[in-house]
This record gives structure tokens, sequence and C-alpha cells, in this order.
């Protein structure tokens, strides 16, 4: 893999899942629809293990061909940046849901 794919993967990642949760956040906002925060937290339980999935194999490539690791830790830290994102729209979405 060159340095772009690995960044590619990084922000692909991120953005899918960040995309998911706007999608079912905002949707659960504007219509009150319970799909949605049922979509939302189904997100966040396949977001976790594919998110860490895709960090571990970022790392262990990177261990792997020394030259990379530098583009594969920061393509980790990008999609580390979904962490918090996702903390707070489970608490906001338990707040509105009445939890």
């Amino acid at each position: 893999m060159n340095n772009s794919t690995i960044k590619n993967i990084g922000k692909f990642t991120f953005l899918i899942f960040l995309i998911l949760g706007n999608i079912c956040l905002f949707g659960y906002i504007i219509t009150k629809n319970e799909a949605f925060a049922a979509s939302g937290f189904t997100v966040l339980q396949l977001g976790i293990p594919i998110n860490l999935s895709v960090i571990l194999i970022l790392l262990v490539y990177g261990l792997f061909r020394k030259i990379q690791l530098k583009e594969c830790m920061k393509a980790s830290l990008i999609i580390c940046i979904n962490i918090p994102i996702a903390i707070l729209y489970f608490y906001l979405g338990m707040y509105l849901m009445g939890f």
C-alpha cells in the first residue's frame, strides 16, 4: 500500500461512521422516529469492533512495514476522532430519549 491509500482508509472509515451517526442522530431529532435511535445504537455497536479492527490492522501493517508506520499511525488517529463524537452522540441520544 502507498501512503495515500493508508490515509484514504483512515479517512473513509472515519467519514462513513460519522455520516451514519449524523443521519441517525439528526433523523431522530427531526422526526422523533425511534427507528433512527435504534439504528444509531446499532451503528454504535457495529462501529466499535469495525473501527478497532481497522486500527489494529493498520498498526500491525505499520509494524511490519516500518517505513509506513507513521502514515498508519496518522490514519489510526483520524479514526480515533470518532471516539469522543460517539460518546457525545450516545449521551445526547440517551438524553433525548428520556433515559
